[in-house]
């Protein structure tokens, strides 16, 4: 069935312009003035901005941390992440054992295997309702796990995940970082980095535990904004030393942008994303009495490191901001009613006596691009074009998505946002449609929403109401990126 939405403004990464937009068989058929309407389902889009769907570079849906489980799944966060115009997330896939060859796949008598990992997260997607894509998690180096890389991008996935912190778990060492870096290259894919001193955490929070600080500043004061900076700069190194693009995630120190702008002036292929969270949200915020609501990893900074990240999105230093969404409950001892059904997860109480087992993460999938719009472009300090680059362009160049998504081009997938720049909204949990019982941003008077989402040409979004469900969203494999 063709649509034709008529009479928008579309605001694409690089200008914005009128044009009506035709759309036949999922794809932007026609972007052109005044495109006849003949017996075509219309939509009037006067007064109203039509963006590309947002590709959320950065989640984690059905994660297990701590006990418990990300709070979202790959349905009830896709639907959160289209009612805030969102219509493309990557989610990350933790390297797994196979069963072992007796059949009995006891932990530790298999073998690391990335297929194997693939197909599981898959099955966990079949309940997608937006469509996706995969990151793998390298959180193991040796011989056969290197021989195994090549084989990602048969799965349509071209990107690893390395982490410099959370020791004898996920933390590669740098030899082993600098190996993958070398394997990336020669094989056409990207590493991204967690930037953190894996080692300086491990020693401050031993000597806080051993002294009794439990409270969730505590979270933060063990990991120093400089293990972030000095591990950015050395992960930069890497890449230029190995002549491998790097993408450096969740940016959350000024510092950092300052590695960042440094590197990036001599020549390093390296690319920064920041979230939300940390252009707001302090230390402060976790001394305040519900301050495990703010636990993620890496942790809240100061308020000059909110304005240097700021910075670095208006002078174009960055590249994307994702949102690393990783929710879990305030208190999941008490149920929450979703889509008319009861349900409690255990969340961050498993940690209110404890800051070392607060499980780490935020919601954030559905803040991301109105809590920026009326932040961001409202306030002048990006171009509504700038937030298109962050939010959708240019996370589908480097992931290589463009120009399927992304974009608004003939031929692109009709992921479309038609947006109402003066919509109003007293923002928080009421909103959200993220399966949790808080909002970081409860009580923010937003102006600038989206008013329709469509998905490949159907609307699945129409004000308040959901059209989308389970199964429509598609999973994409990706061929090669950008070093932007």
């Amino acid at each position: 069935m063709a649509i034709l939405i008529k009479n928008g403004t579309l605001v694409t990464a690089e200008k914005t312009f009128k044009a009506d937009v035709l759309i036949q068989d999922e794809r932007i058929a026609r972007i052109a003035p005044a495109i006849a309407a003949d017996s075509i389902q219309t939509l009037d889009a006067s007064g109203k901005l039509i963006l590309p769907g947002g590709v959320d570079p950065h989640v984690h849906l059905d994660l297990p941390m701590f006990g418990t489980v990300s709070s979202d799944d790959h349905y009830t966060g896709h639907k959160a992440a289209a009612f805030g115009g969102t219509t493309t997330v990557m989610d990350f896939v933790p390297l797994e054992e196979s069963p072992s060859p007796s059949g009995r796949g006891a932990r530790g008598e298999g073998e690391s295997d990335f297929k194997y990992s693939v197909d599981l997260w898959l099955k966990k997607a079949e309940k997608a309702a937006i469509d996706y894509s995969f990151h793998m998690n390298l959180t193991q180096f040796n011989e056969k796990i290197a021989k195994q890389i090549p084989s990602l991008r048969g799965m349509g996935i071209q990107t690893l995940k390395v982490f410099t912190a959370y020791n004898g778990r996920l933390r590669l060492d740098d030899g082993s970082i600098f190996k993958a870096l070398q394997i990336a290259r020669e094989n056409g894919m990207l590493v991204m980095a967690h930037c953190e001193n894996g080692d300086v955490i491990e020693t401050l929070t031993a000597q806080a535990v051993a002294e009794g600080h439990w409270q969730p500043e505590w979270h933060a004061l063990t990991r120093p904004a400089w293990g972030a900076v000095e591990s950015t700069l050395r992960m930069a190194a890497m890449a230029e030393q190995a002549d491998s693009p790097v993408y450096i995630v969740h940016m959350n120190a000024g510092g950092e942008v300052d590695m960042l702008k440094y590197a990036r002036e001599r020549g390093v292929k390296v690319m920064g994303e920041t979230c939300p969270q940390y252009l707001f949200f302090t230390v402060d915020d976790l001394r305040k009495p519900d301050g495990i609501k703010w636990i993620c990893s890496p942790p809240m900074r100061t308020k000059e490191d909110n304005s240097r990240l700021w910075q670095g999105l208006t002078e174009g230093i960055l590249q994307t901001v994702g949102t690393d969404h990783c929710p879990f409950y305030f208190d999941g001892t008490k149920p929450i009613v979703y889509e008319g059904s009861e349900i409690a997860i255990p969340g961050k109480e498993l940690g209110k006596d404890d800051f070392t087992k607060i499980p780490n993460g935020l919601p954030g999938i559905q803040d991301r691009m109105p809590v920026l719009w009326t932040t961001g472009v409202r306030a002048r300090k990006i171009t509504a074009n700038q937030f298109v680059s962050y939010t959708s362009t240019n996370p589908a160049k480097i992931f290589g998505l463009y120009p399927r998504k992304g974009a608004l081009l003939e031929g692109s997938d009709a992921d479309i946002v038609i947006w109402d720049p003066e919509k109003k909204a007293k923002y928080g949990v009421a909103m959200s449609h993220q399966r949790t019982d808080y909002n970081l941003y409860e009580g923010w008077e937003l102006t600038g929403c989206p008013e329709k989402v469509f998905l490949r040409g159907k609307l699945i979004v129409d004000g308040e109401e959901w059209k989308g469900k389970m199964g429509d969203g598609m999973f994409l494999k990706r061929g090669d990126g950008e070093v932007l």
